[in-house]
């Protein structure tokens, strides 16, 4: 362990939701376990945000790391059951502002420096008044960056609709981008969502001329940081499942924690399951009628009842093949098991690390946010996903193509293909964080800035 920033105390700031909480926490570990770094992690909740022990099933460096649950706030006067995931997350972390400077002024030791997520970039200006550098946390691809810091001049040199243009968005430096891909916020330009991203630049690329002349910081490249995967005292019914079935044999399917299917949607991809004849751990959710991100505020895991939503007889067809799990599962334990070869999966890039870390090939079913920009980065740049035809957003995926993508990621050469790809990928992935690595270095140089900041102003104190 370095010891040479355990003087440094970091606040991290994360918006609701699993997919931005999973990431903070990792990062909190990281800089506690591998650079002796006091961090308060400090969670914007809502309502039904999980609780603090679910979310502690990433075992903390208790010792360094500390985390604060912020009480929800009550936005409903703000918003109406139609505003958008990312506006209802701008709004609520606005509203929590005052929370969020109360509890940084409390602190008996103030945080040298402030690391928010890009829905918490408005909290900048606490850190100013309270003298605290300021950084923002990015944990997605360069890809999606380069998009978000390039919003503006896409702004204002495109008129129309992005997902109208007949030819793909250029980003300097980058793969253009397919107007069918961008983010979820840029798909209606008339929406609330869209402004709200748009005022959410994050960063620039040193390295890229265009770009530093829009926004001139520079760029920390710290991860792939992923949750360690702990092993369990007491075996549960599922790892005993999985337990006893061949290696490589299961595909597990699962949507992220916020994304859900239609009734009709959900009927394919059963037939598809059972079609193909593979083994199968599925995590199920009721369908939804509206947003297929209808879960992100509402992740329920008290369900224990038998689903009622899928194809008459399927349970019992499959039973000896698949085993569903209603709601939530833990979706490091299983993707690192050696039973499973294949993961139908959203694309979140959490879930993505896990996946490629577990030396596991995708089937790429995105849903919202950045996931088709994943998916995309995942089945044409680096060849270790298969897609289906559209998206499936756009068109429901038939039970024929779901058989056919199954079989040819867990039975066929292409399968196998991808795998190998898919190790490698991790090989280098380790390489980038071990000490000494490219990442490595990356988070010693941004702690040293903070430190350098910290000597600067008790200087300046003194």
């Amino acid at each position: 362990m370095d010891t040479s920033f355990k003087n440094l105390h970091v606040a991290i700031l994360s918006s609701p939701g699993m997919g931005h909480l999973i990431p903070a926490l990792v990062l909190a570990n990281r800089l506690a376990a591998q650079h002796s770094v006091n961090v308060t992690v400090l969670l914007v909740t809502t309502a039904v945000s999980p609780p603090e022990s679910k979310l502690l099933q990433i075992p903390l460096h208790r010792d360094l790391v500390r985390v604060v649950e912020l009480p929800p706030v009550d936005i409903s006067h703000l918003v109406v059951p139609t505003t958008q995931v990312v506006a209802q997350l701008c709004v609520m972390v606005r509203e929590a502002l005052p929370l969020i400077r109360s509890a940084i002024a409390a602190m008996d030791r103030r945080p040298d420096a402030v690391i928010a997520d890009l829905f918490c970039t408005e909290t900048a200006a606490i850190a100013a008044e309270l003298g605290m550098a300021k950084y923002l946390y990015v944990p997605s691809t360069a890809w999606f960056t380069a998009l978000t810091v390039y919003c503006q001049v896409l702004d204002r040199e495109i008129e129309g609709q992005y997902v109208d243009q007949p030819e793909p968005l250029k980003i300097p430096g980058c793969k253009p981008v397919r107007p069918e891909d961008v983010v979820e916020p840029m798909l209606d330009r008339n929406e609330l969502q869209h402004d709200e991203f748009g005022a959410r630049n994050p960063t620039s690329f040193q390295e890229n001329e265009t770009l530093r002349s829009i926004i001139e910081i520079p760029v920390y490249p710290i991860g792939p940081l992923r949750r360690p995967v702990e092993p369990v005292d007491v075996k549960s019914d599922l790892l005993g499942w999985l337990d006893r079935q061949p290696n490589e044999s299961v595909i597990f399917v699962s949507f992220g924690s916020g994304g859900v299917l239609s009734a009709e949607q959900i009927t394919e991809l059963a037939w598809g399951l059972e079609l193909s004849q593979q083994r199968f751990v599925w995590v199920v959710r009721p369908p939804t009628k509206g947003s297929v991100d209808d879960a992100f505020f509402n992740l329920g895991t008290d369900f224990d009842g038998t689903p009622n939503y899928l194809p008459e007889g399927f349970i019992k067809r499959t039973q000896n093949k698949g085993l569903l799990i209603p709601m939530w599962a833990p979706q490091a334990q299983i993707l690192s098991h050696q039973a499973v070869g294949g993961f139908m999966s959203h694309c979140g890039w959490n879930t993505t690390l896990e996946s490629i870390t577990s030396d596991l090939p995708i089937i790429a079913w995105p849903l919202y946010a950045e996931q088709r920009l994943n998916a995309t980065f995942l089945a044409e740049e680096v060849g270790v996903a298969l897609r289906p035809r559209v998206l499936p957003t756009k068109e429901v995926v038939k039970r024929e193509e779901i058989e056919s993508l199954v079989r040819r990621l867990m039975e066929h050469k292409e399968g196998q293909v991808m795998r190998d790809k898919v190790k490698k990928m991790k090989i280098s992935a380790m390489e980038g964080l071990k000490n000494g690595g490219p990442s490595y270095k990356s988070m010693c140089e941004l702690l040293s800035k903070i430190a350098v900041r910290k000597g600067n102003m008790n200087g300046l104190v003194g």
